[in-house]
């Protein structure tokens, strides 16, 4: 009978989300939402959405982010991948995958992520699960419309974060369970990425992603020979 019940009040969570439907650039925020309804969301939401998830402790967030939002995160995402073609490090991206842990009761999906020194151990899967599967060794959350959590990246124990927010990035490393702002980031050290994969998104809204991309390849280049 419980699971009944459980799966009723999911139907009827489900119909209200269509009736409210979430403007972008804004965000909805459901309280005493179980894992049960958590998943069954996900499931009926499916993967080819506008709209980002996050659930810690039983609430549940649902945000539309913004053009500006998915241009930022695509460029510095963008970015990324580039510093680590050009350090010939091996990674795999997963975008806006849903991570979750039910022993924990988090569940986020960001920006952009990165498997890195843990990407051997996930390649060639096609689902990851937390519980037995390394979370992803970089985070990215770009704070325009959504908003970032850290609290829940630290639960499911992402080594490190990026906030991008009001032109400025936040390099974070996860210390005795907390996470601590730092100069550069420990996976690419000795690069001043605080200061320049901001001037690099710049770039790119004035003389186009193509053009600013190949600049900041050259100069990766200069900074490693």
């Amino acid at each position: 009978m419980e699971i009944e019940t459980r799966t009723y009040i999911s139907k009827a969570m489900l119909l209200e989300l269509r009736r409210i439907g979430v403007p972008i650039g804004q965000w909805v925020i459901l309280q005493n939402v179980t894992w049960q309804e958590f998943e069954t969301i996900l499931e009926e939401l499916g993967e080819h959405r506008g709209s980002r998830l996050a659930y810690e402790n039983g609430m549940l967030e649902i945000m539309m982010p913004l053009p500006e939002h998915e241009a930022n995160k695509e460029i510095i995402g963008d970015l990324v991948k580039a510093l680590l073609e050009e350090l010939d490090i091996e990674f795999c991206s997963l975008g806006s995958t849903t991570f979750k842990n039910q022993q924990m009761a988090q569940g986020i999906e960001p920006d952009q992520c990165f498997y890195i020194q843990n990407e051997v151990r996930i390649r060639g899967k096609n689902r990851i699960e937390l519980e037995n599967d390394p979370p992803p060794d970089l985070g990215l959350e770009v704070d325009v419309t959504s908003r970032t959590h850290p609290s829940i990246y630290q639960a499911l124990r992402v080594p490190e974060l990026w906030r991008f927010e009001q032109g400025q990035l936040q390099i974070n490393v996860l210390q005795d369970g907390q996470y601590v702002a730092v100069a550069e980031s420990p996976t690419f050290p000795g690069l001043p990425l605080i200061e320049v994969i901001p001037s690099y998104l710049e770039q790119a809204r004035t003389t186009g992603r193509n053009a600013a991309l190949k600049a900041f390849r050259l100069w990766v280049r200069k900074q490693i020979t």
